[in-house]
């Protein structure tokens, strides 16, 4: 009896043998193989996000989740080797993810805009932006929102998906800004003078740059003045300063050389009948 089931279960043992046996050396080798190329894949990939200058805080999540589908898939492809019937498995697994990313997609749109932002970059920590309704300096850059900072020191919190689909304007970076600036005087003022005394300020002030020229014109021959456009360059943190010591500026120089600012004017013309 004993040599009876000793016989069949070695000839069961053969049979799986040589069924089974090809299937798992080659998954074996396939693993293996696998593996490797997953591991020498993912250095590649790390060297060329640091090479790149990604922020350093998101290499290492997109490398473990790069790495875990990449391992997943090879899973998958291994059991599928040994004759598993994955079908179920993959459409319970792909339910699964739907809900969740259903349930998530809030959350999971922030994420990809964090991602998106930290590798694009359209802006750094202390630029000065405007997004959003909201303009100030960007604080920090999460992986979920970005924290901005306004001129009153309000901490403005900005969800990362709309910020990365929507409009942006970044004031910080170029080096430089034109600062435009309207000054109107009055019809019976020196336009001649006044184009003077205003290129006299403009060449007072070392913030100002000479190249490009600035640049002023009579802009309007508006309803109670002679308005000038003044146009000039300066380096990005001097902007406000130049623009508001001008107005001061020019306010107590034209009270000096005599040049008024008008007030509006309305001609009003009464007519007596019987």
């Amino acid at each position: 009896m004993e040599e009876i089931n000793i016989s069949e279960i070695s000839s069961i043992a053969i049979d799986m043998i040589i069924k089974y046996g090809p299937k798992l050396v080659y998954a074996v080798i396939t693993l293996i193989i696998g593996l490797w190329i997953i591991k020498a894949f993912m250095k590649g990939v790390k060297r060329i996000m640091s090479n790149r200058e990604i922020d350093a805080s998101l290499i290492p999540f997109l490398i473990n989740l790069t790495s875990t589908l990449l391992k997943l898939m090879l899973a998958i492809s291994v059991m599928t080797m040994l004759g598993i019937e994955m079908t179920s498995f993959i459409a319970i697994l792909g339910s699964a993810g739907l809900a969740v990313g259903l349930a998530l997609s809030g959350t999971l749109q922030n994420f990809a805009g964090g991602v998106i932002i930290l590798i694009l970059k359209p802006f750094k920590v202390g630029d000065f932006v405007e997004a959003q309704g909201y303009s100030g300096v960007i604080k920090e850059i999460l992986i979920f929102n970005t924290v901005l900072t306004t001129g009153d020191n309000k901490v403005i919190i900005l969800p990362n998906g709309p910020l990365s689909t929507s409009s942006l304007v970044n004031y910080s970076t170029e080096p430089t800004r034109r600062v435009d600036m309207t000054f109107g005087i009055g019809y019976n003022d020196d336009i001649k003078k006044t184009k003077e005394v205003l290129h006299t300020l403009i060449n007072a002030d070392d913030r100002i740059l000479q190249n490009p020229e600035p640049f002023v014109a009579v802009s309007e021959l508006a309803d109670s003045s002679v308005n000038f456009v003044v146009r000039v360059w300066v380096k990005a943190d001097n902007y406000s300063g130049v623009f508001f010591d001008m107005q001061e500026n020019v306010k107590l120089t034209f009270d000096k050389e005599g040049i008024s600012f008008p007030y509006p004017q309305r001609d009003i013309h009464m007519y007596n009948q019987k």
